[in-house]
């Protein structure tokens, strides 16, 4: 799934796993390319501490970078070499859900946290405690692309009342008891997309996309590839329309009556129907049954335009 252009790297070629997680894609291609060198990104110390664990057999072919991937991309290092090979996976590592103890999952009863980094910002817990009623019923909307929002919304200002919403299971039983019986019973846990809202929310995840892709492929050896794992069509579509920019002849508003973007494509994309994961594969691994992969190899440098170009964001 993850070279789909089915090609071989360059020997001493360099890789950015920009979400290490506990170090699964970077293991792959680095004992699949011997002569790989990986930098692994993460901005939780504490799962980027399991990966330094599962890679430490690659030794000084693994270098790795704790903090969010923008900051890394728009402040290149100037003591790395350029990389050849990014990665994005967007999704959340099973370690957050299943041993964080961070409030991820509602099948366990833990503090409403979701931070990735948990020394900074608002937690869960803050926004659902804090934010007016109408507010969080525009993010679960907006973020969570939750039909009933609105009702969950309201259930969970009324409970507050009562004191603070404080753990991941209180607060998937107020959503539970909110909807209606059909709902209860789907194919998804009812909380499921109000969860997702919430840890999209507090670890800023849209609002970072956009300009990190953009630092990042600049950021690329020319004749490089970038290939980003999205797992919600919010951030599917903002990768799309991205790369379907960088694929453009020209990128410059209507407005804009003589080109200034350069007039040429500034990659060729290589996926322009996203890679899906076979029945197999879901099978081994259910959570990448929502997993889109897009590809686009790096011709030149992008500009501003093609970041918020003819489709906006």
């Amino acid at each position: 799934m993850l070279s789909p252009a089915g090609e071989p790297f360059e020997q001493h070629a360099v890789m950015c796993d920009s979400t290490l997680g506990e170090g699964g894609h970077s293991f792959a291609f680095l004992s699949k390319f011997p002569e790989l060198t990986v930098i692994g990104i993460d901005a939780d110390a504490g799962i980027q501490q399991r990966a330094k664990e599962r890679l430490a057999p690659f030794g000084a072919r693994v270098h790795f970078y704790n903090g969010w991937f923008n900051d890394f991309y728009e402040s290149y290092p100037d003591e790395l070499p350029k990389p050849d090979i990014i990665l994005f996976d967007l999704g959340i590592s099973v370690y957050h859900y299943e041993c964080s103890g961070r409030g991820f999952s509602f099948k366990n009863d833990e503090p409403l946290d979701m931070r990735l980094d948990s020394s900074v910002g608002e937690s869960a817990a803050d926004i659902i405690n804090g934010m007016r009623e109408e507010e969080l019923a525009n993010l679960i909307y907006l973020y969570g692309e939750e039909k009933l929002s609105r009702r969950i919304a309201k259930a969970v200002a009324e409970a507050r009342k009562g004191g603070h919403i404080n753990s991941s299971k209180a607060l998937a039983d107020i959503i539970y008891d909110a909807v209606p019986a059909y709902y209860q019973h789907g194919a998804i846990h009812p909380a499921t997309r109000t969860f997702q809202a919430l840890r999209i929310a507090v670890n800023s995840e849209l609002r970072r996309l956009p300009k990190s892709i953009h630092a990042a492929f600049n950021d690329l050896n020319d004749g490089g590839k970038m290939g980003v794992i999205t797992f919600h069509s919010l951030e599917d579509r903002i990768v799309k329309n991205y790369f379907r920019n960088l694929g453009r002849q020209c990128v410059c508003p209507p407005e804009v009556a003589q080109c200034r973007c350069g007039g040429k494509p500034c990659a060729e994309v290589l996926t322009h129907k996203p890679v899906e994961p076979t029945a197999d594969e879901v099978k081994i691994n259910s959570p990448s049954r929502s997993a889109k992969l897009r590809v686009v190899r790096k011709l030149r440098n992008a500009t501003e335009y093609h970041l918020f170009g003819v489709e906006g964001y």
